[in-house]
């Protein structure tokens, strides 16, 4: 990538093409805790993670994207009788054994922020997972053994970034387990992590309270996404429903002190979630106020992107049918 120097990395995968480009912000952060972090530890299980301890019992799964775009965390939260990981990536490597060299025979539970390929694709190493309610149908989608297909040319040759094919999990079937808003689990001991709905990027995009240390893990939240016709929920993928669930958040933002999204810098302080909601309020007042404007061609169709820039932060980017979309009260 010109401008930038590569990270260096030990890892099995290796970036050819990027797909986005990368913030200048971000950049040094990810190269400074790459290479610099003491906390840092790879295992020989799964040649395409680094990890690192956050908090005494918080760990980030590092792991590069497959397909040119951001390079996706995974968390892992160990309580006194039970373990929680937030997502499981694209699937290569071996995720499981990775999180079992951590917890060794604690009782595991999987969740996931949302259903996209670079968060859920590691499903298939596990029985079962849990998701919001509204994620379900899209969750669904993604039980095929064909999945990955996506990322190799009609050669079988990697896209976007070199990894060996046979390190890609065998696809099986798993359990969705769904669950609504403000789900608590139990980590032991009363030890609980919360379900928080922040839809808009998909209709059960979810975030996850620990509240013993007081973290929100966010997963993705400044890029609205796709409405599917046919889905039950695809109104939650407006900016109305995204600014109604940051509403209900921020009123509890005391019991909020780091913010762990699913891509880029971590340990964000909580002020990023007014800054989120500050702009998404500002587009619901008046869509037209953006602050760039771009033709976008995604999955054979052309559409207009706009984006509202996020205090301290990157964008908000959405289209107008975003904007229009409004959930039965």
């Amino acid at each position: 990538m010109k401008g930038y120097r590569e990270i260096e990395s030990q890892l099995k995968s290796k970036r050819i093409v990027f797909r986005e480009s990368e913030s200048p912000l971000k950049w040094p952060f990810m190269k400074i805790l790459r290479e610099q972090s003491k906390t840092k530890m790879t295992f020989a299980c799964n040649p395409y993670a680094e990890v690192y301890k956050f908090r005494d019992n918080v760990y980030g799964i590092f792991t590069e994207s497959l397909d040119g775009m951001g390079d996706p965390w995974m968390y892992l939260i160990e309580g006194p009788k039970k373990a929680l990981l937030v997502d499981t990536g694209f699937g290569c490597g071996d995720l499981k054994g990775l999180i079992h060299e951590i917890i060794h025979d604690k009782e595991l539970i999987v969740v996931n922020t949302h259903s996209h390929y670079d968060h859920a694709y590691g499903n298939a190493q596990f029985d079962k997972i849990y998701c919001h309610e509204n994620e379900v149908f899209r969750m669904k989608r993604t039980q095929n053994p064909h999945i990955w297909d996506y990322l190799f040319d009609k050669d079988g040759k990697c896209i976007w970034t070199e990894f060996d094919r046979n390190d890609l999990v065998s696809y099986k079937d798993y359990e969705i387990i769904p669950i609504p808003d403000n789900y608590i689990f139990d980590l032991g001991d009363g030890y609980e992590v919360e379900a928080m709905l922040i839809p808009g990027h998909t209709p059960g995009q979810c975030g996850y309270l620990d509240k013993h240390n007081h973290i929100l893990f966010s997963g993705d939240t400044s890029h609205f996404g796709q409405q599917i016709a046919e889905e039950p929920n695809t109104h939650f993928c407006s900016v109305n429903e995204y600014v109604k669930a940051l509403r209900k958040i921020v009123a509890r933002i005391d019991e909020i002190e780091g913010v762990f999204p699913g891509h880029g810098a971590v340990d964000q302080t909580n002020t990023v979630l007014t800054n989120w909601l500050e702009a998404a309020e500002a587009v619901l007042a008046d869509p037209q106020s953006y602050d760039y404007k771009r033709e976008v061609e995604r999955n054979g169709e052309r559409f207009i992107q706009y984006g509202k820039k996020i205090y301290q932060g990157s964008q908000l980017t959405y289209t107008m049918q975003h904007i229009l979309k409004e959930a039965s009260e």
